[in-house]
């Protein structure tokens, strides 16, 4: 599909995030406007310090813009307070971290429903019992988080995500901890889950294998967007990546 026939799930519009001032000012983003399109998987790259983190953060409510807007399901997030944003954050946004930020007392099953159930929300059985089937959990759901792989405990985080039916994920560096072979598991489970499930990811990362799984690729240097590519290949997000100073 075009992105002229598919929803905005998220939108930032003149973003701006600033630290210091006078002289020692710093534009982690400058003035960024960019969509993220409903059912797509969409990719930010950009060397380090490009203002990738800083941008996912804003847009998903875990950092305020200095300047501009950023937008969830049509919601300007400045305009809540802490309390809407916290719920927000728990009704429509999925994420998924390198660090996988399991809690370690809970089994795989108890840490996937948990943003359920710290909204008292039982949430659509026959949906996370698919997601658990997707990523293949079915015989690891009593384990707790030592008990699992590196590649196991990601993909309860990325189940985790899924269980509540988010408007949108949102993963930083996802297969950063883990091997080549896990990584690439965990990124064609997050592509099943777009194709399939009508997920929608919005996924930083520095590695062009992981970023060919996407749809789209936003780039960035010196905290604007500086390109975009779609049919992203390996190859030729590496050679587009050299022209950034990466």
């Amino acid at each position: 599909m075009t992105p002229q026939t598919l929803a905005v799930a998220a939108s930032t519009i003149s973003a701006s995030k600033i630290y210091g001032s006078g002289e020692d000012t710093v534009y982690a983003l400058n003035d960024v406007s960019v969509e993220f399109y409903e059912g797509q998987f969409t990719a930010i790259m950009g060397p380090s310090g490009s203002g990738k983190s800083t941008l996912m953060h804003c847009i998903a409510g875990l950092d305020e813009l200095t300047k501009g807007s950023a937008i969830i399901d049509g919601v300007d997030l400045s305009t809540m307070k802490d309390k809407g944003l916290t719920e927000l954050r728990r009704e429509k946004i999925g994420f998924v971290f390198q660090s996988f930020n399991l809690v370690p007392t809970l089994t795989a099953n108890e840490n996937i429903r948990l943003p359920l159930m710290l909204g008292n929300d039982k949430g659509d059985e026959a949906w996370i019992q698919n997601v658990i089937n997707t990523v293949h959990l079915q015989d690891r759901l009593t384990h707790r988080p030592s008990e699992l792989s590196g590649g196991q405990q990601q993909r309860v985080a990325v189940a985790r995500a899924l269980a509540s039916k988010p408007r949108i994920i949102f993963a930083d560096e996802p297969t950063g901890n883990l091997d080549s072979t896990t990584g690439a598991e965990i990124l064609s489970f997050m592509r099943k889950a777009v194709d399939e499930l009508g997920q929608t990811i919005v996924m930083v990362t520095h590695d062009p294998v992981a970023a060919a799984y996407a749809d789209r690729i936003i780039f960035l240097a010196d905290g604007k967007v500086v390109n975009e590519m779609t049919e992203p290949t390996a190859a030729k997000v590496l050679d587009l990546m050299k022209t950034l100073g990466n």
